[in-house]
């Protein structure tokens, strides 16, 4: 499966695959990639304040669901074994990420990864409990 049928099927990103559907981003992240995506759990979209989600996948906010959904997202195939503390990558919308490693735990802008390493057929997803936010 690829990265979105993997996330579809899992049916703990249900938000999430909402708002690739609203970005128009479905045949991007199921194309060849490979790709790493950090993804939010429902839990962390319903952290947002009210009203977020229902604005960010209106028609006319695309372009800003675009910008954070592409956040989310690093070119290539990154495991959890390649993180090294400190380290920074470069998401499809340009803006960098910055992985800590704290207490065991892997940290990516302050969000957690609750799930590593989920293989694909075109990269891997790791979970994580925020919505990252870009610049």
């Amino acid at each position: 499966m690829n990265i979105v049928e993997t996330a579809v099927s899992n049916g703990s990103f249900n938000t999430l695959v909402a708002a690739v559907k609203a970005a128009g981003l479905v045949e991007t992240l199921s194309g060849t990639g490979p790709f790493t995506v950090f993804a939010p759990v429902d839990a962390a979209f319903a952290a947002l304040p009210a009203g977020t989600v229902d604005t960010l996948v209106l028609p006319e906010s695309k372009a800003t669901l675009t910008g954070i959904l592409t956040y989310h997202v690093v070119a290539g195939k990154v495991m959890s074994s390649d993180l090294t503390d400190g380290m920074t990558a470069t998401t499809v919308n340009g803006q960098p990420l910055t992985i800590h490693l704290i207490d065991g735990k892997v940290m990516v802008n302050g969000a957690e990864v609750i799930i590593a390493d989920v293989d694909t057929d075109n990269g891997v997803v790791h979970a994580i409990n925020a919505v990252l936010m870009p610049a």
